[in-house]
Parts: C-alpha cells; sequence; structure tokens
C-alpha cells in the first residue's frame, strides 16, 4: 500500500496525528493508496516552513527564480508517461487525455510562468513640471495558500503554484484529497529541480479541516481557490474579515449557441468535445446546448450519432473516449440529475444508465447523455452538474438564445457557432460570462485573463492577472530639486 506523504520543508513527512484517508481507483473502485489527513497542526508546520524560506526567496533573482521553474517544466516533460498513468489511475480520465492534455499543460504552467516573471514590470509616471516622480513597486505577498480541485489534478494544481512562487511567494497548497497522486509526485521533480526547501510545501487531506486550517491561518495572506461555489462562499465568508486576498474560481453552467450559419461539421466535432471532454467534469464544457430551431432536428440526429459511438470503457485502453467517473459518491449525484429531468419532463435522447466494463465492473462509469428539455428555468439547466450529461433545446431568435444563456446564476464561459460578424461582436458584449469562445473551445493563450463573473468567482488568473494577485502594488512617490 503507497502512502501519500505530506512535502513540507522539502522533505516527505508523514501527518503528526498519523492519520490517513482511503484513495480509490475510479476504474476499479478499490483502494490503492493511503493519503495523510492532515491537521491544523500540520499546516502550521507547513506555514512555518515558507515562512522561514520567504526571506530569502523574496529576494532570489528573476534570473534564478525563472531558471528554476523551467527546470521544473523540463522535469515534468521527462516523467510524462509516469505523471501521465498516475492521473488516469487517481482520476479515471482516459491515459490518453492524460498525456495529450493534462501533463503537457502542467508543465506549460511552470515554462510560462518561468518566463513572464522575467517581462513583469513595473510602472513610472512623471509629473512634468512638478519634480515629481512615481513609481510602482510589485512586491510578494509572503506566505499564500493555494487549493485545487479534482478534475484536472495537476493541470490546476500548477496553474495556481507556478505563478505564486515566480512572483517571490512561498505557498501552503492542499491538492483536493479524492486526486493527490500527481501532487505528491511533483515534491520530488521540485526537489530534483533544486526549488529550495520552503518554498512549495504540500498538505494533504480533507476541504473541512485542512483546507479551512489553510484559509483561517492569520498569517496566510492570499488564498487561491478553484472548485464549487459553495465551498467559495465558506472560504470568501471566512478570509473576508481578515482582509486576506482572493482568487476564487468556481462553477459553471455554460451555453453553447448553435445558430444556422454556422460550419456545421466543424461545430458538431468540437460540441462532442465540449460536452463530454474528460467526463464532462471540466468547468467550462457546454453543458447547455441551444440551437437554432431551423436546424435542430437535424443537429439532434446527428449529436446523437456522433454520441452513440463514444466508447466508454478501461482508461487504459488507447479506444476509450470516456473514462470513469472521479468517485462513486459524485457518479450518484450525476445519476441524481438524470432522475430529476425526467420527473421535470425531460426526453432522455440517449444515455443515462452506468456501463459495466469487462474485468472492472466495480468502476465508475456512465454514458454520456443527452436530454432534451422544454423549461430553461428546470433544474438541470440552472444548476451544476458536472458530468457526462448535456441538455438541448431549440431557440427562434438570437435575443431567445441571449436571454436563456444568461438567465442562470453562473457566468464562466460561452460558446457561440456563427459565421455572422456582426452577431459575433452584438453577443460576445452581451454575454454573462467571462470567457466567450466564437467557433472553438477551450482555445487558451495563457497570456489572457480567465476567470467568470456572477457566481463563477472573484478575480482573474492567467498571464499577468496572476503575477499581479500574487504581489501587492506600492506606490512610491519622490519630488528632487533642479
Amino acid at each position: 500500500m503507497q502512502y501519500l506523504k505530506n512535502y513540507i520543508d522539502g522533505d516527505y513527512i508523514d501527518p503528526i496525528e498519523n492519520d490517513w484517508l482511503d484513495n480509490y481507483n475510479p476504474s476499479n473502485g478499490e483502494v490503492y493508496s493511503k493519503i495523510a489527513k492532515s491537521k491544523k497542526a500540520d499546516v502550521e508546520n507547513a506555514y512555518r516552513a515558507a515562512a522561514k524560506a520567504f526571506p530569502e526567496w523574496s529576494n532570489t533573482t528573476i534570473d534564478e527564480r525563472s531558471k528554476i521553474l523551467i527546470r521544473i517544466a523540463d522535469l515534468i516533460e521527462q516523467n510524462l508517461d509516469t505523471l501521465a498513468a498516475a492521473e488516469s489511475k487517481d482520476n479515471g480520465k482516459p491515459l490518453s487525455l492524460a498525456k495529450a492534455v493534462d501533463i503537457p499543460r502542467a508543465s506549460s504552467n511552470f515554462r510560462f510562468f518561468g518566463n513572464a516573471i522575467t517581462q513583469f514590470a513595473s510602472e513610472a509616471h512623471e509629473s512634468v513640471g512638478m519634480n515629481t516622480m512615481n513609481y510602482t513597486l510589485r512586491q510578494p505577498i509572503g506566505v499564500v495558500g493555494c487549493i485545487s480541485p479534482w478534475n484536472l489534478p495537476l493541470y490546476l494544481f500548477t496553474w495556481k503554484i507556478a505563478p505564486a512562487i515566480a512572483a517571490g511567494n512561498c505557498v501552503v497548497a492542499k491538492p483536493s484529497e479524492v486526486t493527490p497522486l500527481t501532487a505528491f509526485l511533483l515534491g520530488e521533480i521540485l526537489t530534483q529541480a533544486g526549488l529550495p526547501k520552503g518554498v512549495l510545501n504540500i498538505v494533504h487531506g480533507t476541504g473541512p479541516e485542512t483546507g479551512q486550517a489553510i484559509v483561517e491561518h492569520p498569517q496566510i495572506k492570499a488564498i487561491s481557490f478553484t472548485g464549487g461555489t459553495a465551498t467559495g462562499a465558506h472560504i470568501a465568508r471566512t478570509a473576508a474579515p481578515m482582509f486576506k486576498k482572493l482568487s476564487l474560481e468556481l462553477g459553471g453552467k455554460n451555453p453553447n449557441l448553435i445558430f444556422a450559419d454556422c460550419d456545421y461539421d466543424k461545430m458538431l466535432s468540437v460540441t462532442l468535445k465540449s460536452s463530454f471532454a474528460n467526463q464532462g467534469q471540466i468547468c467550462l464544457c457546454g453543458s447547455r446546448i441551444y440551437i437554432e430551431a431551423s436546424i435542430f432536428e437535424k443537429f439532434k440526429k446527428d449529436f446523437v450519432a456522433k454520441v452513440s459511438e463514444l466508447k466508454v470503457g478501461n482508461p487504459k485502453d488507447a479506444k476509450t473516449n470516456i473514462g470513469a467517473l472521479v468517485s462513486k459518491s459524485h457518479l450518484e449525484k450525476v445519476e441524481s440529475y438524470i432522475k430529476i429531468a425526467q420527473e421535470e419532463g425531460g426526453v432522455i435522447l440517449f444515455g443515462g444508465n452506468r456501463v459495466e466494463v469487462k474485468n472492472l465492473e466495480n468502476g465508475y462509469y456512465l454514458q454520456p447523455t443527452i436530454i432534451e428539455i422544454k423549461d430553461n428555468n428546470c433544474r438541470v439547466n440552472q444548476e451544476e452538474i458536472f458530468g457526462p450529461v448535456v441538455t438541448l433545446m431549440p431557440f427562434e431568435t438570437e435575443a431567445e438564445a441571449l436571454a436563456m444563456a444568461n438567465d442562470v446564476k453562473y457566468g464562466l464561459s460561452a460558446t457561440l457557432w456563427t459565421n455572422n460578424l456582426n452577431r459575433t461582436m452584438r453577443l460576445s458584449k452581451k454575454l454573462e460570462a467571462g470567457i466567450v469562445w466564437v467557433n472553438t473551445w477551450l482555445n487558451r493563450d495563457l497570456r489572457t485573463p480567465f476567470g467568470g463573473v456572477k457566481e463563477s468567482g472573484v478575480g482573474r488568473e492567467g498571464g499577468f492577472e496572476a503575477l499581479k494577485f500574487f504581489t501587492e502594488a506600492k506606490n512610491v512617490c519622490i519630488t528632487y530639486e533642479n
């Protein structure tokens, strides 16, 4: 049995109270490792290591910080096969997806911020005629907390910690207790790359216990969190009265607007991905599909045919398109929403049932599911399901499509399929979302801001936005004599 220990002050250590959590393999439902069940004292140890490392790290040259981050990126690339296998085993996603997306993106995160920090410039403002010069310092905050989710484990873990340490902070980080393996393996890579001890400390455990200890720690000055909206609201209630900086990337219920003038074949192919990639467990998946009435019946027929060809199966099988959902409890949650949809009058066009995979009969497999609905206010169109479930509704006019797209409490992303430039410009401005994709999906440039509006979050990640979050601006004003 493998034991996933905390990585504190450059070493792997057991939790102080020697408590452990079971870690399940979603593909077969079996416990295959134990996770450190860290308490407040473990978080305090991690904080002390970070605080001790901060003075030296914050004064390390930008060139040296950059070199270390790029070495980490290189080592992630060199360990692609090992890390991808670990991610697939821990999360249930197809191995091919982990190899093509998750691990390369984790490497890219370190490489990007390793380079970005060398271009992160301060500002200066000369007051002509007043003999005054103002310049702005961007200084690291100190010790910060980073808490990441289970759907894209190493991908989103590194998306937070890379800019934090690039900017000169030291970090206490908690990966999801559901998918801790690649964060655990990252510790060895950090050591090999020569990251000084204490700069990044990885503490495992549950959200209510370990995560809460990070959020409420009086000397941890900023929290970057990705996860559910309810948890984000709880973090805000805890951290806001303590005047901590907060970056919250929360839930999504993203609309996919399909107009008749789109490139139909391209739209159909990409919509298949935007609906069911990573078992639908991506906050950016387009789970509400609105189709112009003139092509609704054609789309419905063609989409069902395409989805029926997707293979649900063993994540290790190269032919598998959809692997296991992340946990038994999550599988049951998704199934409950399929039942709710039927109770609300929704018609299941495809899927909705568990799948039994040979030799993996206890795994958490579910068919991709398409539901036709009549009412945009039904629960399956208003609440985040976060699984391989999409709904279909027709619309008659652009105004109707826009109204339905915006009529939810979330506002993370939206996808628009049209070749009408005027419509593109109108709707891109009016869609209530932090990200709008036009004739594409999940096309990310790491320089651009990432985040949502409404209950999808607070703040922006990515590019210089992330480096600004992980620094404090200080203005220095100097007057001088002629």
